[in-house]
């Protein structure tokens, strides 16, 4: 055997090893194609039978020694490195807590809670509903016919014998089928229709708001939504107009326009030449009340709704309905707002 392969000074060489370099080059020295291990390996052909195998026996012992030690000495050096790593990036858990209030309120839900809140000053209660409805209550409780376009598959989500709900009526619908009059209830929620631009998305969020009593009419509708959209847009001389219009759930039926002014692309709502329009409305047709088992003789009432996204694109100046669902943090970060900013009366 030669010196060069003497156990002690190759057990040192791995023990001074500081590095995972170190242990590669020491492996690839003794270990390798080109070892010596293999080059003494190699010679035993030039030896007797028995010389042959005493020496071949001492190179397997030497081999599997020398594996066994640096498989050793790598893992305590990987397990030191590792250590080292973890030590430079402990927490220090007594410096004071770090400002975490970086996250913000999305501009639907900051909207959505504005107007829970002032229609709950003038006495609405929230109520929701499933995504998914049966037909009844999406389309004939609400005295839209069997070809009214609206039923379409090209319009409406279908799912077997149900539909992803087109509008929040459906809740309207459930609300007169399980409570007495009177009702005061407003429904904000998402809806689902077959659209997509930069107006238009495949899911929205509408509010809608149902009041069925004895004796409302629609001068209370009127001054209802009016007040609504002065305090909603904050502005007191808010410049509006009422059209006549259809809805098979109402009759009569509007809608509603404020005025607005553009210039460089920015609009200015409340004053101005030109209109837009804001919601739909008007008296509640008689056969939803009749299809929701309520006397028509005794009560009446009145219905509006409204997109919830719309609202927010005029009160914050967003111009493209798309950015509402797109997830950019940036976008949030601009337009989102600080959640210790906002309280409600409604207790949301």
């Amino acid at each position: 055997m030669s010196l060069s392969l003497d156990k002690n000074i190759v057990l040192e060489e791995i023990n001074r090893a500081s590095s995972i370099d170190d242990i590669e080059k020491i492996r690839i020295q003794y270990l390798g194609k080109k070892g010596l291990i293999s080059i003494e390996m190699k010679s035993l052909s030039s030896l007797s039978i028995e010389e042959k195998k005493i020496k071949g026996q001492e190179l397997n012992i030497f081999k599997s020694l020398f594996e066994k030690e640096l498989q050793n000495k790598k893992s305590d050096l990987e397990n030191k490195a590792l250590n080292e790593k973890l030590e430079k990036e402990k927490i220090d858990i007594s410096l004071p807590p770090r400002n975490f209030n970086t996250g913000k309120i999305h501009p639907i839900s900051q909207t959505i809670y504005k107007v829970i809140e002032i229609f709950g000053s003038m006495g609405f209660s929230v109520k929701n509903g499933p995504d998914i409805e049966s037909d009844f209550n999406n389309f004939t409780a609400l005295n839209i016919p069997e070809h009214h376009p609206a039923r379409e598959m090209q319009d409406t989500f279908y799912i077997d014998d149900k539909v992803l709900r087109t509008h929040t009526s459906p809740v309207q619908v459930r609300t007169m089928l399980n409570s007495e009059p009177p009702i005061r209830i407003i429904v904000p929620g998402r809806t689902y229709r077959s659209d997509y631009d930069a107006t238009h998305t495949p899911m929205f969020h509408q509010v809608e708001g149902l009041l069925i009593d004895e004796s409302s009419n629609m001068a209370h509708l009127k001054g209802c939504l009016i007040d609504f959209l002065k305090e909603f847009f904050e502005i007191k001389n808010l410049k509006y107009r009422f059209r006549p219009s259809y809805f098979p759930f109402t009759e009569p039926s509007a809608e509603m326009d404020i005025a607005f002014t553009k210039k460089d692309n920015v609009i200015k709502i409340g004053e101005g030449d030109q209109w837009l329009e804001i919601l739909g409305c008007g008296m509640v047709n008689p056969k939803v009340l009749q299809n929701c088992n309520i006397d028509t003789i005794k009560y009446q009432g009145f219905a509006f709704g409204m997109g919830i996204e719309r609202l927010s694109m005029l009160k914050y100046g967003i111009t493209d309905l798309r950015t509402f669902f797109e997830s950019d943090f940036r976008w949030l970060n601009h337009y989102g707002f600080n959640p210790l900013d906002f309280t409600s009366s409604t207790g949301i």
